[in-house]
């Protein structure tokens, strides 16, 4: 069996139906699945067992000889979480757990770290064990990641292979429940629909002009495919990147946007809500050389060509 915890989310849901499309349908679906809002995400996959996230450590305790992989990508992931107890809870804690079980049994592991560990990119975005104890995340989210990411380099006992992927801007299909912290590419999708234009946050930073604020777009899809790599590859285990490896505006993103559904662009500008002005990553750009120097084969989708797959083929379709 294979594990997927957080699998009613975004990028673990998108996940599974890569999996099922690949010919995995033993999976256990790990995750809170009594918010309906979420259902979409996993009503109509193929599956073996659906656990509640509060149930899990003791199943996978009882299970752990059945199980043969665990993509362990639920989290709290809400960069504004300013509840240090519950990100203690779910992001440290229980992935601990998890990491001491696939230990135990030497189950392979793979985890979702996040780019919010690199702060304001004071020692670059290079995934390499020695910048990680001196990252300053801006966000009590981003503390609780780089926590665990701290706590596993330093471990004895570790899974027979394990992975850490600090994901950067992850946008696509699935991210449809997410609200606030879905995609700019979703959000100006569904400006443009009810309001005919685009507001994106305005600059703070005198360096950088309005739209110009740069981050690393990476298509949902890519992720899945780095997913599958690194079940098949299981060697060279550590912390990798997982971005796009090229920063772009977020002009770029609403205005291919625009360009996806035929539009010209109509953009404006609104105040970055004071909750977090004060803790915005004016640029982020993933260094991908580790990834492609253990043998990733496949090109990235380049920011034009995943938004017009995800306007046309998802965004328009709902």
């Amino acid at each position: 069996m294979i594990v997927v915890t957080g699998s009613a989310g975004f990028i673990a849901s998108y996940l599974v139906d890569h999996l099922n499309a690949l010919g995995h349908t033993n999976l256990v679906l790990v995750d809170d699945f009594t918010k309906i809002d979420k259902e979409d995400n996993w009503i109509n996959t193929k599956f073996s067992e659906k656990i509640e996230r509060s149930e899990f450590i003791e199943w996978f305790q009882t299970h752990a000889n059945e199980v043969e992989f665990v993509f362990h990508l639920g989290a709290r992931t809400d960069t504004t979480e300013k509840d240090l107890v519950l990100l203690d809870e779910l992001n440290l804690n229980y992935t601990k757990s998890i990491w001491s079980i696939c230990s135990e049994y030497q189950i392979p592991l793979v985890y979702a770290s996040s780019a919010a560990t690199y702060g304001l990119g004071e020692y670059g975005y290079e995934d390499n064990n020695e910048v990680i104890p001196n990252l300053k995340p801006l966000n009590p989210y981003g503390i609780s990641k780089n926590e665990f990411d701290k706590w596993a380099i330093q471990q004895a006992s570790t899974p027979p292979f394990w992975a850490g992927l600090k994901f950067f801007n992850v946008y696509g299909p699935k991210e449809y429940h997410k609200g606030r912290m879905a995609s700019v590419v979703f959000h100006t999708n569904r400006q443009i629909k009810e309001k005919g234009h685009m507001q994106l946050f305005r600059s703070h930073n005198p360096e950088y002009k309005d739209g110009e604020q740069l981050r690393d777009f990476v298509y949902v899809k890519d992720v899945a495919k780095v997913c599958e790599f690194l079940m098949e590859h299981q060697k060279n285990s550590g912390i990798y990147n997982l971005g796009s490896g090229k920063a772009r505006t977020f002009l770029d993103l609403a205005s291919l946007t625009f360009k996806a559904l035929g539009l010209e662009p109509s953009i404006s500008f609104i105040d970055t809500p004071i909750d977090i002005r004060d803790k915005y990553q004016y640029f982020t750009e993933a260094n991908m050389s580790k990834l492609k120097a253990i043998g990733y084969p496949h090109e990235f989708y380049t920011l034009e060509e995943g938004i017009s797959d995800y306007v046309k083929n998802y965004l328009e379709k709902r």
